[in-house]
Protein backbone atom coordinates (compact mmCIF):
# COMPACT_ATOMS: atom_id res chain seq x y z
CA UNK A 1 0.00 0.00 0.00
CA UNK A 2 2.97 2.39 -0.12
CA UNK A 3 2.63 3.64 -3.40
CA UNK A 4 -1.25 4.42 -2.44
CA UNK A 5 0.04 6.54 0.72
CA UNK A 6 2.81 8.22 -1.19
CA UNK A 7 -0.43 9.85 -3.35
CA UNK A 8 -1.92 10.87 -0.12
CA UNK A 9 0.87 12.57 1.49
CA UNK A 10 1.25 14.18 -1.92
CA UNK A 11 -1.91 15.40 -1.81
CA UNK A 12 -1.75 16.61 1.27
CA UNK A 13 1.35 18.09 1.21
CA UNK A 14 3.98 16.79 4.02
CA UNK A 15 7.22 18.03 3.38
CA UNK A 16 10.70 18.43 5.01
CA UNK A 17 11.08 19.70 8.35
CA UNK A 18 7.42 18.49 9.08
CA UNK A 19 6.83 16.83 12.60
CA UNK A 20 4.42 14.11 12.47
CA UNK A 21 2.74 11.22 14.11
CA UNK A 22 1.56 7.77 13.56
CA UNK A 23 -1.05 6.29 15.81
CA UNK A 24 -1.39 2.96 15.94
CA UNK A 25 1.67 2.25 13.81
CA UNK A 26 2.05 -1.32 14.87
CA UNK A 27 5.91 -2.61 13.96
CA UNK A 28 6.63 0.18 11.89
CA UNK A 29 3.73 1.90 10.27
CA UNK A 30 4.25 4.29 7.51
CA UNK A 31 7.43 5.84 9.87
CA UNK A 32 9.64 5.20 6.85
CA UNK A 33 7.74 6.92 4.28
CA UNK A 34 7.03 10.00 6.79
CA UNK A 35 10.88 10.00 7.66
CA UNK A 36 12.25 10.30 4.06
CA UNK A 37 9.95 13.28 3.45
CA UNK A 38 10.89 15.66 6.53
CA UNK A 39 14.55 14.89 6.31
CA UNK A 40 16.70 15.83 8.68
CA UNK A 41 15.09 18.88 9.58
CA UNK A 42 11.87 16.90 10.75
CA UNK A 43 10.64 14.41 12.86
CA UNK A 44 8.27 11.59 13.19
CA UNK A 45 6.88 9.82 16.00
CA UNK A 46 5.22 6.09 16.30
CA UNK A 47 2.98 5.03 18.78
CA UNK A 48 1.65 1.99 19.50
CA UNK A 49 0.59 0.42 22.95
CA UNK A 50 2.00 -3.21 22.05
CA UNK A 51 5.31 -3.21 23.73
CA UNK A 52 6.86 -5.85 21.14
CA UNK A 53 5.97 -3.47 18.32
CA UNK A 54 8.30 -0.32 19.85
CA UNK A 55 11.45 -2.62 20.45
CA UNK A 56 10.71 -4.12 16.95
CA UNK A 57 10.33 -0.34 14.85
CA UNK A 58 12.87 1.17 17.21
CA UNK A 59 15.59 -1.11 16.17
CA UNK A 60 16.22 -0.14 12.88
CA UNK A 61 14.29 3.47 13.25
CA UNK A 62 15.87 6.45 11.41
CA UNK A 63 17.53 9.29 13.48
CA UNK A 64 14.56 11.63 12.93
CA UNK A 65 12.50 8.82 13.95
CA UNK A 66 11.07 7.40 17.66
CA UNK A 67 9.09 5.02 18.77
CA UNK A 68 6.82 5.49 22.26
CA UNK A 69 4.29 3.13 24.09
CA UNK A 70 0.76 4.69 24.44
CA UNK A 71 -2.52 4.19 24.41
CA UNK A 72 -4.30 6.20 21.48
CA UNK A 73 -7.05 6.95 23.40
CA UNK A 74 -5.26 9.03 25.94
CA UNK A 75 -1.56 9.53 24.37
CA UNK A 76 1.00 11.42 26.62
CA UNK A 77 1.86 13.87 24.08
CA UNK A 78 1.77 17.36 23.81
CA UNK A 79 -1.21 18.76 22.54
CA UNK A 80 -1.02 21.10 19.02
CA UNK A 81 2.18 19.61 18.20
CA UNK A 82 2.34 17.80 15.23
CA UNK A 83 1.74 18.97 11.42
CA UNK A 84 0.12 15.66 10.48
CA UNK A 85 -1.02 13.36 12.79
CA UNK A 86 -1.80 9.52 10.55
CA UNK A 87 -4.04 6.46 11.76
CA UNK A 88 -4.10 3.35 9.05
CA UNK A 89 -6.45 0.40 10.02
CA UNK A 90 -6.24 1.97 14.04
CA UNK A 91 -10.28 2.87 13.91
CA UNK A 92 -11.69 -0.07 12.25
CA UNK A 93 -9.67 -2.20 14.71
CA UNK A 94 -9.76 -0.03 18.31
CA UNK A 95 -13.40 0.99 18.18
CA UNK A 96 -14.82 4.58 18.62
CA UNK A 97 -13.54 6.05 15.36
CA UNK A 98 -15.09 9.69 16.90
CA UNK A 99 -13.20 9.45 20.07
CA UNK A 100 -9.90 8.60 18.15
CA UNK A 101 -10.75 11.23 15.48
CA UNK A 102 -10.84 13.88 18.48
CA UNK A 103 -7.64 12.80 20.04
CA UNK A 104 -5.88 13.06 16.63
CA UNK A 105 -7.46 16.20 15.95
CA UNK A 106 -6.09 17.63 19.52
CA UNK A 107 -2.47 16.64 18.86
CA UNK A 108 -2.34 18.61 15.64
CA UNK A 109 -1.25 22.07 15.19
CA UNK A 110 -3.58 24.97 13.81
CA UNK A 111 -3.17 24.19 10.15
CA UNK A 112 -1.92 21.01 10.41
CA UNK A 113 -3.68 17.74 8.90
CA UNK A 114 -5.41 14.80 10.31
CA UNK A 115 -5.44 11.44 8.06
CA UNK A 116 -6.96 8.11 7.98
CA UNK A 117 -6.79 5.09 5.99
CA UNK A 118 -9.71 2.52 6.90
CA UNK A 119 -10.89 -0.49 5.23
CA UNK A 120 -14.34 -2.15 3.73
CA UNK A 121 -13.46 -5.66 3.97
CA UNK A 122 -16.73 -6.65 1.91
CA UNK A 123 -14.42 -6.21 -1.15
CA UNK A 124 -12.02 -9.04 0.12
CA UNK A 125 -13.07 -11.24 -2.90
CA UNK A 126 -11.01 -14.11 -4.81
CA UNK A 127 -11.98 -15.54 -8.31
CA UNK A 128 -11.97 -18.36 -9.62
CA UNK A 129 -14.40 -18.50 -5.61
CA UNK A 130 -13.49 -21.09 -3.62
CA UNK A 131 -15.56 -22.53 -0.43
CA UNK A 132 -12.73 -22.35 1.50
CA UNK A 133 -11.92 -18.84 0.89
CA UNK A 134 -15.58 -18.30 1.65
CA UNK A 135 -15.12 -19.56 5.26
CA UNK A 136 -11.86 -18.00 6.04
CA UNK A 137 -13.37 -14.78 5.12
CA UNK A 138 -16.55 -15.52 7.41
CA UNK A 139 -14.54 -16.36 10.00
CA UNK A 140 -11.95 -13.43 9.66
CA UNK A 141 -14.88 -10.48 9.88
CA UNK A 142 -16.77 -12.80 12.58
CA UNK A 143 -13.48 -12.79 14.90
CA UNK A 144 -13.36 -9.08 14.39
CA UNK A 145 -16.92 -7.94 15.01
CA UNK A 146 -16.34 -10.33 17.86
CA UNK A 147 -14.24 -7.89 19.58
CA UNK A 148 -16.49 -5.31 18.87
CA UNK A 149 -14.29 -3.56 15.28
CA UNK A 150 -15.59 -2.41 11.97
CA UNK A 151 -14.06 -3.84 9.45
CA UNK A 152 -16.88 -1.78 6.80
CA UNK A 153 -15.98 1.59 8.50
CA UNK A 154 -14.35 3.14 5.27
CA UNK A 155 -17.96 3.44 4.20
CA UNK A 156 -18.75 6.01 6.49
CA UNK A 157 -15.23 7.16 7.35
CA UNK A 158 -15.89 10.46 5.23
CA UNK A 159 -18.82 11.00 6.89
CA UNK A 160 -17.91 10.75 9.73
CA UNK A 161 -14.41 13.21 9.64
CA UNK A 162 -16.96 15.74 7.74
CA UNK A 163 -18.61 16.14 11.42
CA UNK A 164 -15.38 17.09 13.22
CA UNK A 165 -13.96 20.31 13.02
CA UNK A 166 -11.92 19.55 10.13
CA UNK A 167 -12.04 21.56 7.29
CA UNK A 168 -11.31 21.01 3.50
CA UNK A 169 -12.01 17.11 4.11
CA UNK A 170 -10.68 14.87 1.46
CA UNK A 171 -11.94 11.34 0.38
CA UNK A 172 -9.75 8.91 -1.89
CA UNK A 173 -10.75 5.27 -1.93
CA UNK A 174 -8.21 2.79 -3.76
CA UNK A 175 -8.09 -1.22 -3.67
CA UNK A 176 -5.16 -3.49 -4.54
CA UNK A 177 -5.18 -6.47 -6.56
CA UNK A 178 -3.20 -9.59 -5.79
CA UNK A 179 -2.21 -12.70 -7.83
CA UNK A 180 -0.36 -16.15 -6.75
CA UNK A 181 3.10 -14.34 -7.04
CA UNK A 182 2.28 -11.23 -5.18
CA UNK A 183 3.84 -10.79 -1.90
CA UNK A 184 0.33 -10.57 0.13
CA UNK A 185 -0.21 -13.83 -1.71
CA UNK A 186 -1.34 -15.38 1.68
CA UNK A 187 -3.03 -12.46 3.54
CA UNK A 188 -6.29 -14.12 4.34
CA UNK A 189 -4.81 -17.17 5.31
CA UNK A 190 -1.72 -15.98 6.81
CA UNK A 191 -4.85 -12.99 9.24
CA UNK A 192 -7.03 -15.83 10.12
CA UNK A 193 -4.02 -17.81 11.36
CA UNK A 194 -3.28 -15.34 13.49
CA UNK A 195 -6.29 -14.78 14.77
CA UNK A 196 -6.68 -18.67 15.51
CA UNK A 197 -7.42 -18.15 19.55
CA UNK A 198 -10.12 -16.19 18.57
CA UNK A 199 -11.76 -18.02 15.73
CA UNK A 200 -11.78 -21.42 18.46
CA UNK A 201 -13.12 -18.99 21.03
CA UNK A 202 -15.92 -17.79 19.52
CA UNK A 203 -16.75 -21.22 17.84
CA UNK A 204 -16.69 -19.65 14.25
CA UNK A 205 -14.29 -22.67 12.97
CA UNK A 206 -13.65 -25.95 14.59
CA UNK A 207 -9.81 -26.77 14.89
CA UNK A 208 -9.45 -29.29 12.48
CA UNK A 209 -11.95 -27.74 10.03
CA UNK A 210 -9.62 -24.59 10.14
CA UNK A 211 -6.47 -26.67 9.41
CA UNK A 212 -8.08 -28.03 6.34
CA UNK A 213 -9.67 -24.22 5.06
CA UNK A 214 -6.48 -23.20 5.41
CA UNK A 215 -4.52 -25.54 3.56
CA UNK A 216 -6.96 -25.64 0.79
CA UNK A 217 -7.13 -21.83 0.65
CA UNK A 218 -3.68 -21.53 0.35
CA UNK A 219 -3.69 -24.19 -2.39
CA UNK A 220 -5.94 -22.55 -4.06
CA UNK A 221 -4.37 -19.49 -4.39
CA UNK A 222 -1.14 -20.89 -5.67
CA UNK A 223 -2.96 -21.55 -8.81
CA UNK A 224 -1.62 -18.97 -11.59
CA UNK A 225 -5.29 -17.89 -12.71
CA UNK A 226 -6.05 -17.22 -9.29
CA UNK A 227 -6.65 -13.36 -8.37
CA UNK A 228 -8.06 -11.75 -5.37
CA UNK A 229 -8.84 -8.31 -4.67
CA UNK A 230 -8.29 -6.64 -1.23
CA UNK A 231 -10.08 -4.05 1.24
CA UNK A 232 -11.18 -1.07 -0.28
CA UNK A 233 -9.13 1.11 1.61
CA UNK A 234 -10.60 4.74 2.55
CA UNK A 235 -8.24 7.74 2.86
CA UNK A 236 -9.95 10.41 4.31
CA UNK A 237 -7.87 14.09 5.56
CA UNK A 238 -8.55 17.16 6.66
CA UNK A 239 -7.07 20.59 7.77
CA UNK A 240 -7.54 21.83 11.85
Amino acid sequence: MAPETENMLDLIGAEEGWSCLDIGCGPRGITDLLSDRVGSAGCVVGLDMNAEFIKHASASANSNTRFVQGDAYSPELAPGSFDLVHMRFLASTAGNAERLLDEAIRLARPGGFVALQEPDATTLNCYPPHPAWDKLKSALLGAFSGVGADLELARRLYWVVKQSVLEDVQFRPFIIGVRSNDSMVDYLPATVESLRGTVLDLRLLGEHELDTLLAECRHHLAAPTTSFTMYTVAQVWGRK
